[in-house]
């Protein structure tokens, strides 16, 4: 049983609405990449726990893994393509957001599509800025390791935050609103043509 045009544009916009709040909460939380001391193992070792955004770093006083100095060139390119990917994505999606109202209220096949591939680029733009910072992360890791030494390093528990899994989630969101926008297309592509056959016998 095919969904109604209806259900199809609510959805789809319930999906751009979470994927914007799931990305700018994502944005401005300072949770991407966490180290934390494992409480078993520290004993008397010292307090290297830090977690970090994509703005600055907080806690961790004795290590602060996000110090320029400790970054090359690329490094520091690949940093500033993350903070221009995912903002941009954040304000292209409110644009995007727009189209899908104006083209639902029109009901129109080719507005609809073209909103559909508008949304499919900004998740694009999100699953970039999110697998670069992935691998960004990787150099913070291996500098937390190396300050921390060996006689640390067991102690320590590495990883992404919760607000990576916001942008993922806000990545799976968008890619879901553009799927139902292009079945909503679909939808009044057979709505025309069913409605252009041969006029009933009186």
């Amino acid at each position: 049983m095919e969904l109604p045009f209806g259900a199809l544009v609510i959805g789809s916009g319930i999906c751009g609405i979470l994927s914007f709040a799931s990305l700018a909460t994502s944005l401005g939380t300072e949770y991407w990449f966490i180290i934390a001391m494992d409480p078993v193992n520290a004993s008397d070792a010292e307090d290297w726990s830090s977690n970090c955004g994509l703005w600055s770093s907080g806690g961790g006083e004795k290590m602060e893994v996000d110090d320029d100095s400790t970054y090359s060139d690329t490094e520091h390119r690949m940093h500033s393509a993350i903070v221009a990917l995912l903002p941009l994505s954040l304000v292209l999606m409110l644009f995007g957001g727009i189209c899908g109202l104006v083209s639902s209220l029109a009901r129109s096949p080719v507005l609809l599509t073209r909103t559909a591939t508008f949304f499919f680029f900004c998740s694009q733009l999100t699953l970039s800025g999110a697998s670069l910072y992935m691998v960004y992360s990787h150099r913070a890791q291996a500098e937390a390791e190396r300050l921390a030494g060996p006689q640390d390093l067991a102690s320590l528990r590495i990883s992404f935050g919760w607000s990576l899994g916001l942008a993922w989630l806000s990545y799976g969101l968008e890619l879901l609103a553009a799927a139902l926008l292009l079945v909503a297309a679909r939808a009044v592509q057979l709505q025309h043509g069913g409605g252009g056959g041969s006029p009933a016998m009186t």
